[in-house]
């Protein structure tokens, strides 16, 4: 990326946060704008991104999915250094280091995790945390260009990291830049598949649940308001109208004690006994009557056999088909 190209965009950044608006009750104030940009984001996303994704996980091996992702996680970490100095957490940015240290020397170049194998804390840190620190905890909701939710104080920091990005600062080819920066982005967008798939379903108005998902996340890692505060204190009794009322059950139907049993009820007579008891006759009546059910059964047994045969036959022909 050229020096004047960077000077613009840092520019663009500083006036985002500058004229930024004040924190809104319903944390949305620019919503015209970011819906406009999730519609463009959401196209370019189903129709170009998501089939990436879905080939890049079909035809790249699972150890080298891995690794890639290892290597940007490796990346950030860097960031995360610069991040934890910033907010004078020198105990974060040290943890940070040795990680850096150990997955790129001993883990060739980053494509192996070992700081995560080892168990060591991850303490991934953006520009927007620092913010966050410095005192701006609440920020409004923002749709970035292409990678999608975001708030006005995360988008002034990605702003200012991916024009002063690692890869930038590692590799002086723009062509090898925007080759990682395509990778790092399909990389990114394959892992959150397993989120996306089910959020047609999941929701109604998917930017309005993708918002406030995001917006409830954020404040809690920085310690933020989060916007649907207001809507967990509401008590569930309060949405039910007062002339609802609902009848309680009567306990007329149920018997007091156990003495309101007719205990004759339970007792077999002797009527009853003599009705149940077969004759001679009758008996052997039954006996026909059972020789010539099995009959029956075993013809049927023999139909079903001849029935259950053909069609296995035509499903073993139709599997060939597929």
């Amino acid at each position: 990326m050229n020096l004047k190209l960077k000077q613009y965009t840092l520019i663009l950044a500083v006036g985002m946060a500058a004229s930024a608006p004040v924190w809104a009750d319903n944390h949305d104030p620019l919503e015209p704008y970011n819906r406009f940009m999730y519609r463009i984001n959401d196209g370019i996303d189903r129709t170009v991104l998501v089939p990436v994704a879905r080939g890049y996980q079909k035809v790249t091996p699972k150890p080298v999915q891995s690794g890639v992702t290892n290597f940007f996680d490796n990346l950030r970490d860097v960031v995360s250094i610069g991040s934890n100095l910033l907010r004078l957490d020198i105990e974060k940015a040290s943890t940070d280091l040795v990680r850096v240290g150990i997955n790129t020397t001993f883990g060739l170049g980053g494509l192996i995790n070992i700081a995560d194998a080892a168990q060591m804390p991850n303490n991934k840190n953006s520009l927007g945390d620092t913010f966050a620190t410095w005192g701006w905890k609440n920020s409004n909701y923002f749709v970035y260009p292409l990678t999608g939710p975001s708030t006005v104080r995360d988008a002034v920091g990605d702003t200012v990291t991916r024009v002063y990005s690692v890869e930038g600062a590692l590799i002086d080819s723009d062509g090898w830049n925007w080759a990682l920066t395509a990778l790092k982005g399909v990389d990114k967008r394959a892992q959150l598949l397993v989120y996306t798939d089910g959020l047609d379903m999941a929701a109604v108005d998917r930017y309005a649940y993708t918002r406030d998902v995001f917006m409830n996340m954020r404040a809690n890692q920085v310690g933020g308001t989060p916007p649907s505060a207001e809507y967990d204190s509401t008590n569930i009794d309060d949405l039910v109208p007062a002339d609802a009322d609902t009848p309680a059950p009567t306990d007329d139907a149920a018997p007091s004690d156990d003495s309101s049993f007719n205990s004759e009820v339970l007792t077999p007579s002797a009527d009853t006994a003599t009705v149940t008891e077969l004759t001679g006759e009758q008996s052997a009546e039954a006996a026909d009557a059972a020789s010539a059910a099995d009959a029956s059964a075993a013809a049927m047994e023999a139909d079903t056999e001849a029935l259950v045969i053909a069609p296995a036959q035509d499903t073993d022909e139709l599997s060939l088909l597929h």
